[in-house]
């Protein structure tokens, strides 16, 4: 802390000094820290040093250009472990931190009456503890029931259904993303299961039936629906989505408790959105990563290559062959040189 008061009261000093000191002192400053970087092991920072950098950060969007002890990617994780923090420290002051465990007891009974009766499912189990004296939400049962094998053939029925209805099916999902100033976003997006290129994407901080209902007029403007939509049981797909989704024509489809698997496609997208582009960037606010999820969906179509698609890309891009023996394979950068798109240009 005395280091910090230090450094503020040389930058209150700072401000009397004419612009050509100024110049000159950071010449010699960043000459004197590229020798002990150079010279020396990396040091340790202390948590007060790391949150001047994430505060920093969040003030000064010329941050990066003076980062010589760290790398900007340990600042993001410093703000990202300061995301969690914060909410972790949020919810343990609240006055209730979460429904009370299961008891022990009751665990086992579940995992008993399930094992000695093969075919009792959730509310059957439920309806015996409800007899004996035990006060259990229906929905806590199957979370302690053992995993049953699937009927034979369920899993390759359903493989079957989404081969051959793929150009008919469209899914949606919803995903969270913290941002600079610990706000969380939620970004809704449409895919098409044929084609998989992304039929609509949006931002906003408070999702509603209302605003996800103009969304899906949106991403099925006019007689371009598909027969069947996917999505889970999240509390926001309510009976007025699924009325809106009726009325324009489409079929909703919930996937089972607990069974992302069943909106793979939607899924994969969002773990690729997260490794390929959130993982990278810390979004300002709602503007901001807007701008960058439609610029990734633009990489998506038209630059990213899907084994899904036999290595071929949603947008069809052409294979281009080499124009000449002189050419040569020049890297354009696409989201900010996040990642690159390759191409044949013939040499000056």
């Amino acid at each position: 802390m005395l280091t910090m008061l230090q450094a503020l009261f040389a930058t209150t000093l700072s401000c009397l000094r004419t612009k050509e000191e100024l110049a000159i002192e950071n010449l010699a400053l960043r000459q004197q820290l590229a020798i002990l970087k150079r010279a020396s092991p990396r040091p340790r920072l202390t948590a007060t040093e790391r949150s001047f950098w994430v505060l920093l950060s969040m003030v000064w969007p010329g941050w990066k250009d003076l980062l010589v002890v760290v790398k900007p990617e340990t600042v993001l994780r410093w703000h990202r472990a300061g995301f969690r923090l914060f909410w972790r420290l949020k919810s343990t002051l609240t006055a209730k931190p979460g429904r009370p465990g299961l008891e022990p007891e009751i665990r086992d009974l579940i995992r008993r009456m399930a094992l000695e009766n093969p075919t009792w499912g959730a509310p059957r189990i439920h309806g015996e503890l409800l007899k004996l004296g035990f006060d259990v939400a229906e929905r806590t049962v199957p979370r302690f029931m053992p995993k049953r094998p699937a009927p034979p053939g369920s899993l390759e029925s359903w493989k079957t259904f989404l081969r051959n209805h793929a150009p008919d099916i469209a899914a949606m999902d919803f995903f969270a993303v913290p941002t600079l100033s610990f706000r969380v976003l939620y970004v809704f997006v449409a895919i098409q299961h044929g084609s998989r290129r992304i039929l609509h994407v949006n931002v906003t901080e408070h999702p509603g039936s209302q605003w996800l209902v103009q969304q899906l007029r949106e991403a099925f403007p006019g007689d371009e629906v598909p027969r069947h939509l996917l999505h889970d049981r999240d509390c926001i797909f309510s009976d007025l989505v699924d009325g809106a989704i009726t009325s324009m024509g489409i079929e909703p489809k919930r996937t089972s408790f607990r069974s992302p698997w069943q909106n793979g496609l939607c899924e994969r997208w969002i773990g690729s959105c997260r490794r390929e582009l959130l993982d990278h960037v810390v979004p300002f606010g709602e503007a901001h990563l807007r701008r960058l999820l439609l610029e990734y969906v633009r990489y998506y179509h038209d630059d990213r290559t899907h084994l899904g698609l036999g290595k071929e890309t949603p947008a069809r891009r052409p294979v281009i062959p080499r124009p000449s023996r002189g050419a040569n394979v020049v890297s354009l950068p696409r989201i900010s040189g996040v990642h690159h798109r390759y191409e044949w240009r013939d040499a000056a």
